[in-house]
């Protein structure tokens, strides 16, 4: 007997007829992000579709997903990020998903600042945009 196998979006292999586990679609993305220069690293929580500096760098997450605790860890996120040159233009420098599972992946690298993908929740102690 021969078992159909499907890639979903070129990240995962799942036997054909399989359902995709089940996502929770969370209001907040939590991020980490070194300062080369100083050599300090921050964690800070952005809510979805709001944008927080972290020093030349503007992040915007679009979504951010989850799973269930009963299910195996994944946590991915789309993320826009851009830079505020010297001459205060805003440029694009990544677009795309980040995977906490893999931090290395898509994390953002910038001569001074990298900042990737730490988790995704629901509630933060950061109040929400206005």
């Amino acid at each position: 007997m021969t078992i159909g196998l499907v890639a979903l979006a070129g990240l995962a292999v799942v036997p054909a007829g399989a359902q995709e586990p089940e996502r929770i679609s969370n209001r907040v993305a939590v991020f980490s992000g070194i300062d080369k220069i100083t050599g300090r690293i921050h964690t800070f929580d952005v809510y979805i579709d709001e944008t927080v500096q972290f020093g030349a760098l503007q992040v915007t997450p679009r979504v951010c997903y989850s799973r269930p605790e009963t299910e195996a860890p994944k946590t991915d996120a789309f993320i826009e990020v851009d830079e505020i040159t010297l001459d205060s233009k805003i440029r694009r420098i990544f677009t795309g998903w980040m995977f906490a599972d893999s931090p290395g992946l898509n994390a953002v690298e910038h001569p001074i600042y990298d900042i990737w993908l730490k988790d995704c929740k629901m509630e933060s102690d950061v109040p929400p945009p206005k």
